[in-house]
């Protein structure tokens, strides 16, 4: 009897696990179709790198400002529910951009689309992380974060080839009516899984619902602090792909379908890392490995600035997804770990900030310095930004290199080791 609830059980967490890997997958299946498309659109319709950083910012204007209230409604709403409404207003943006195509409608159309879309990632970000955990076991994080890694790697590598493959056929249209029907079927994955009661209040409850709980616990924190900072600066200088429609037409003239592999590229690489990080031990210390992965994603983004060669412009992108994958998946999981499930809703909110800053900022600082500088320059010297950012933050949080296994940190470690 013991062994049948126990096989129960099992069952049960693989089935909410890989509907939610899925749901997530399809979300970012989505996503990436739409951005390929969208700045393949635009560059075209423009000729100006310019334009590319503007998509990056009109999407994380909303990351910024919502932040506040999407942390304070996932730690008091359904997480479920609030997961399935923002990738259903994903997919109406897919609808939307599929008619302001259609009829070749201005770009600032394109660009207030774009900030609803900004917008719903601002609340499904910080709803998505913090649900996982109270659908999967504590002691399953890890190998959890590593298999959602995989389908989502699988997916960002889909997207792109699949969106390159229907820009060289098809119109632009055609591919964010496809992100249309990736946003339903996300939500309907989403509906299927249990639903999510808001944490419990305690006598600390006025406290609890400060929105800056979140913010104060993550400068508080010397693992996650510090993880954050390593990912928004390395993205924010190294991201190149902003600028892969420029590098595709420009520098490498390979097109449409080769932009799709080179936006595959990093995707394919994360999926390889994930694939082998889930059968690996835990990392003894997780913490430097943090730091040497992004010395070796910003040394593969200097080699692609400088690469004129599409097959190793594509090996080093791989290379870059490696990293990112490790990287990533480090720092989800220490989040996941040290946060208490009271302010999760809240510390994930910042997080994202952190993360859609690195992303879409990162994607106007590309397209900035590409405009100033040319695109081969703004490249090779975001990677050695992100290297030089590794020693800063090396030397001023020693505690990072030091972090045990993440299996051993809990809640209170985080909170003692911060002096709270």
């Amino acid at each position: 009897m013991l062994g049948c609830a126990v096989a129960t059980s099992s069952s049960g967490v693989l089935s909410r696990l890989l509907r939610y890997g899925v749901a997530r997958a399809l979300n970012a299946l989505g996503r990436q179709m739409l951005s390929v498309a969208v700045g393949w659109e635009l560059y075209e319709r423009t000729g100006s790198a310019l334009t590319l950083g503007v998509v990056g910012l009109v999407q994380v204007v909303p990351v910024v400002l919502l932040f506040v209230p999407a942390g304070q409604l996932v730690d008091r709403l359904d997480r479920r529910a609030l997961t399935t409404f923002a990738v259903s207003v994903i997919g109406v943006v897919g609808l939307g951009l599929a008619a302001t195509s259609r009829w070749a409608a201005p770009i600032p159309l394109y660009y207030a689309l774009l900030l609803l879309l900004g917008g719903a990632t601002a609340l499904h970000s910080p709803a998505a992380s913090a649900y996982l955990p109270t659908i999967i076991p504590r002691g399953e994080l890890a190998r959890s974060n590593a298999i959602i890694s995989s389908m989502y790697e699988l997916a960002s590598m889909l997207g792109p080839a699949l969106a390159g493959l229907m820009l060289w056929r098809l119109v632009p249209a055609a591919v964010y009516a496809f992100v249309a029907v990736t946003g339903c079927a996300s939500a309907v994955l989403y509906r299927s899984l249990p639903r999510s009661d808001p944490p419990e209040r305690d006598s600390a409850a006025a406290a609890r619902r400060d929105w800056r709980a979140g913010a104060r616990f993550i400068f508080a924190s010397p693992l996650l602090l510090p993880a954050l900072t390593l990912d928004l600066f390395a993205v924010l200088f190294a991201g190149a792909l902003a600028l892969l429609p420029a590098v595709a037409k420009d520098v490498l003239h390979v097109g449409p379908l080769g932009l799709g592999i080179l936006r595959a590229a990093p995707a394919i690489g994360a999926i390889a890392a994930a694939l082998v990080g889930s059968r690996l031990p835990p990392w003894r210390r997780p913490g430097r490995v943090l730091l040497w992965v992004v010395v070796l994603y910003g040394a593969a983004t200097i080699g692609f600035g400088l690469s004129r060669s599409f097959p190793w412009s594509v090996a080093l992108l791989a290379l870059s997804g490696v990293v990112d994958n490790i990287s990533v998946v480090i720092r989800i999981t220490l989040e996941q770990l040290v946060v208490p499930d009271a302010i999760r809703g809240r510390v994930s909110a910042v997080h994202h900030v952190f993360i859609g800053m690195s992303n879409e900022l990162g994607e106007l600082e590309s397209g900035v310095a590409a405009h100033l500088v040319g695109v081969v320059p703004a490249i090779v010297l975001g990677g050695a930004v992100a290297i030089a950012v590794v020693g800063v933050v090396a030397l001023r949080w020693p505690a990072l290199a030091r972090m045990p296994p993440l299996h051993q940190l809990r809640p209170e470690d985080d909170l003692s080791a911060a002096g709270r």
